[in-house]
């Protein structure tokens, strides 16, 4: 069991009735709770804990958007970006009644006690416990704030080059919320490059490449994956917003393995970070079986960290890889399903 849910059993007594957990891990948590506890809604923005959730008949909700419904307390398990626990923070001000006990919970090195200082708006928190390297807070909830909608919390800028023109729009926790990263500048070049069809963009983030690769080529379709809830909406409102709804589709996905097949190319600067913890799984199994996704002839572009031996894994199962650009510390790689 996670740590973090370790904690929580450990003060047990605070739950009662309906309780709300939000950004939970699929970890067995709930079958452990005391019999006060009368149900359980889940709110998740991770669409690979979602699956898992439903699997085990457990009440998930995979959005942006709070659960509708009457909770008597709700356990946050704190994300990694402070913009999104002001998101959620807000969003349990605006929606549920004052008294409601909220408790927070993470690990030590994963901010849960600047976490817990971000509450002092809706109510004073206080700790109720330290274990496994977590910290366990909660404060009754004293002011209610006024709804605001989704597109108040976006953020934007803008890309311009000689042949690109764009506005990106990222909700909070989104990859490159306020700025271009290095990664995806580094590819952006290449995007010229890529065979035209039907594409697909993995870990989309605010929609950056999606919407580079469409406005390059009227032509292209393109599939938007990620597992995030707030990427995928992030990527439609950069879509909408630059006229290119009729070519991106949003698709939520746990891995790799719900990709699109028969794909004339797949792009990706992977994520590496679940939570606060580096990961390099899901990158890895990107290079390992990406090649069973694409069509006899269809091309992988990756960018990446020049010290990742994402290479070596391309050549592996592609039989070559080419590295198109080495700059700032990224490399773009590029292999073709058929040589």
């Amino acid at each position: 069991m996670d740590p973090r849910s370790e904690v929580i059993l450990r003060q047990q007594d605070y739950l009662k009735g309906q309780v709300l957990l939000i950004n939970a891990p699929a970890d067995g948590l709930i079958a452990e709770f005391p019999t006060t506890v009368q149900g359980t809604t889940i709110w998740t923005w991770n669409f690979a804990t979602h699956k898992i959730q439903q699997q085990q008949n457990l009440n998930s909700h995979f959005g942006t958007m709070l659960p509708t419904g009457e909770f008597d307390q709700v356990v946050i398990y704190i994300p990694k970006s402070k913009e999104l626990l002001n998101y959620v923070l807000y969003q349990i001000a605006s929606h549920l009644p004052i008294g409601t006990l909220v408790l927070l919970v993470g690990e030590k090195k994963g901010g849960i006690e600047g976490a817990a200082k971000q509450t002092l708006k809706y109510g004073k928190a206080m700790k109720l416990d330290s274990a496994r390297h977590c910290q366990l807070w909660c404060y009754r909830l004293e002011a209610t704030m006024p709804v605001k909608p989704l597109e108040s919390w976006l953020k934007s800028y803008s890309l311009q080059s000689q042949n690109l023109q764009l506005e990106i729009f990222a909700l909070p926790g989104v990859f490159s919320q306020e700025r271009l990263d290095i990664g995806t500048a580094v590819l952006l070049p290449y995007l010229s490059q890529v065979k035209s069809g039907k594409l697909a963009d993995f870990g989309c983030g605010a929609g950056i490449i999606s919407c580079a690769l469409a406005k390059a080529n009227p032509n292209n379709t393109i599939y938007a994956l990620d597992v995030d809830a707030f990427a995928l909406q992030s990527t439609e409102i950069s879509s909408q917003r630059n006229g290119l709804t009729a070519q991106i589709q949003t698709l939520a996905v746990t891995g790799i393995n719900d990709a699109p097949t028969a794909l004339d190319a797949l792009i990706s600067n992977p994520p590496f970070h679940q939570g606060i913890h580096t990961d390099y799984q899901v990158s890895e199994n990107l290079c390992r079986s990406s090649k069973q996704y694409l069509a006899a002839s269809g091309e992988l572009w990756i960018v990446a960290n020049r010290f990742l031996n994402y290479p070596t894994l391309i050549e592996q199962h592609f039989g070559h890889c080419t590295v198109k650009a080495d700059q700032q510390g990224f490399k773009v790689l590029h292999a073709c399903a058929k040589q």
